[in-house]
């Protein structure tokens, strides 16, 4: 929410609206400028000395390059997108109108970011969070998948199942598509696997598959499964968007 502190025998306030209404102190002269800077994707710090208004600071962190392709691409890939932020509503939904987000939960505090992920599992969804700040570790840590920024605080990391390499998104993209690949790999390894025993195990074993035709069957069950998952490494898990972020490939 921001602090408050006595300095030289004066109070002093720095912080959100939140603090504002909850000191009592009114930010309605300042009401146009801080809307306005809002609706700019800023987050609008106010400073009262004696409970009389300075002015406001805004400060904005700029968008990653690749934000928006990777919110389509993981919106193409079935997987919903919600941002779940500190920020006051208006910086929050200009932010997620230039990232492509259509769904925002704003003005979160630290603690209720892990029961808006409890909401989400309850409602039967499986949730991954991405995050990279010292706020973000609680959340991180109750999502089903953990993701941390491999340049965000070490608490983060810690608490993270994933911790991307590098500060960009790609990584994202990369995890959900090598961990779908992969699942299906081990379904058909399962299948595979069950179909060489069903068929030639009880043949054998009613005199109509001599032992070792039914032995080198079981040889090839295990070659077909080494084989077939060795084909993972040819999977095209990159992100469809190039490395600069900037369109998607050919």
């Amino acid at each position: 929410k921001g602090v408050e502190a006595e300095m030289e025998g004066l109070r002093v306030v720095i912080g959100s609206r939140t603090l504002f209404t909850e000191a009592g102190i009114s930010i309605d002269d300042l009401e146009y400028e801080i809307t306005r800077l809002e609706s700019e994707a800023k987050t609008v710090i106010i400073v009262a000395r004696d409970n009389v208004l300075k002015g406001c600071i805004a400060v904005a962190d700029a968008l990653k390059r690749d934000a928006a392709l990777a919110i389509h691409e993981l919106e193409s890939l079935g997987i919903e997108t919600v941002m779940l932020t500190g920020d006051n509503e208006h910086t929050a939904r200009a932010i997620a109108r230039e990232a492509g987000i259509s769904r925002v939960l704003a003005e979160v505090l630290p603690g209720d970011k892990v029961e808006e992920i409890r909401k989400l599992q309850s409602s039967g969804k499986i949730v991954a969070m991405v995050g990279d700040g010292i706020n973000d570790a609680p959340a991180l840590t109750q999502a089903d998948v953990g993701v941390a920024i491999g340049s965000g605080t070490d608490i983060a990391i810690e608490a993270s199942d994933i911790t991307l390499l590098r500060k960009d998104l790609e990584g994202v993209i990369t995890a959900v598509k090598l961990s779908r690949a992969t699942f299906r790999k081990i379904r058909q390894n399962l299948f595979w696997a069950y179909f060489y025993n069903t068929v030639a195990v009880p043949a054998a074993i009613l005199g109509l598959l001599h032992p070792a035709i039914a032995e080198a069957a079981m040889a090839m069950s295990s070659i077909n499964v080494v084989s077939n998952a060795n084909l993972l490494r040819f999977k095209d898990i990159k992100p469809g968007y190039t490395s600069n972020g900037s369109a998607y490939k050919e």
